[in-house]
């Protein structure tokens, strides 16, 4: 038994109407460089040391006044350096520990909300926790991509660590990578 009906689909190939340029053989080998490249790079993803699911908390009652003086990096996430120093008056002076690696620079510190700042060449620092005396900060970034622990000199009493390492943990930071130096 044949069927009746006939086929949708053609039976002969359909021809496209464009005709094919030849391309000279340099523009060719340009064209798959550009593609390669386009398709072979890929932007590191930023390193983060925090839980984005989790929330952060800056210190709104703290006064920007606090900040001033000589801090010491006792702590901090990302690389074996040996800490910095920060020393924050009308501008942010500083030698910071950071993640990728040890940063030098100066520049405007911006109250941007209570306890939340912007420092030119780091971004965003907020205010996380401050003993009652003013001798430890808990710093760190809401994107997760830096926190660390200022002290007013290179010795930090073990009472203050723990309280600071339980700060950054509140937050979302995963403490089991926080180096103390």
């Amino acid at each position: 038994m044949r069927c009746c009906a006939r086929s949708l689909w053609p039976t002969k190939p359909i021809r496209s109407p464009i005709k094919r340029l030849p391309l000279h053989p340099l523009i060719r080998l340009t064209l798959a460089a550009a593609l390669l490249a386009a398709c072979s790079h890929k932007p590191a993803p930023q390193a983060s040391f925090r839980n984005p699911d989790r929330p952060i908390y800056s210190l709104a009652g703290f006064e920007a006044a606090r900040l001033s003086g000589e801090w010491q990096q006792v702590a901090g996430f990302g690389t074996a350096c040996e800490g910095g120093t920060i020393k924050i008056d009308t501008e942010a002076r500083y030698a910071l520990c950071l993640p990728d690696g040890p940063k030098r620079g100066r520049g405007a510190m911006t109250a941007t909300k209570p306890g939340r700042f912007e420092v030119k060449g780091i971004g965003p620092l907020w205010v996380l926790w401050a003993d009652a005396d003013n001798r430890t900060l808990v710093l760190g970034a809401p994107s997760g991509a830096y926190g660390f622990i200022l002290n007013r000199g290179p010795d930090l009493p073990a009472d203050r660590l723990t309280a600071a390492r339980d700060i950054l943990a509140f937050n979302g930071y995963d403490v089991a990578r926080l180096q103390v130096y």
